[in-house]
């Protein structure tokens, strides 16, 4: 991922269903300097997560990567899965509060914007959606 081992603050598996190995690092500045090696043996599924400053429109920033079947590593503009196992870690350990508005999919210009809250235990994920295909399957 060429990711510095200085800027790594804290790294687990996160999983609320689909499993990803999450990667906190120092900031979200760090989060979008990440350049990772596009093409890699085997299969990952790795979330990158910072805060962004105190006072900011945002709390974290999130990237999210994934490889194809051809080792390719992709880049997701907007995760649920991994914002809400995030969630679960950062606001379980105290590392964020119980609501906060995060940002992913800047880095492919995109401004994907993932409201979380907790509520009752449970972590729930938000944010306005474009629908890009619709149809129909016969099984």
């Amino acid at each position: 991922m060429n990711i510095a081992v200085a800027d790594v603050v804290e790294a687990r598996w996160v999983d609320n269903g689909p499993g990803w190995l999450g990667v906190l690092l120092r900031s979200a500045e760090a989060v979008l300097a990440l350049e990772p090696k596009r093409h890699r043996p085997g299969r990952v599924e790795i979330g990158v997560v910072g805060p962004h400053p105190a006072g900011s429109a945002t709390a974290f920033e999130l990237r999210a990567f994934f490889s194809d079947q051809n080792g390719i590593l992709l880049e997701d503009p907007v995760t649920g899965s991994l914002n809400a196992s995030v969630a679960q870690w950062l606001i379980g350990s105290g590392k964020a509060p119980g609501s906060y508005l995060a940002a992913q999919g800047t880095r492919l210009g995109r401004s994907g914007r993932i409201h979380v809250a907790q509520k009752d235990g449970d972590i729930w994920i938000g944010g306005k959606t474009t629908t890009s295909v619709v149809g129909e399957i016969a099984i």
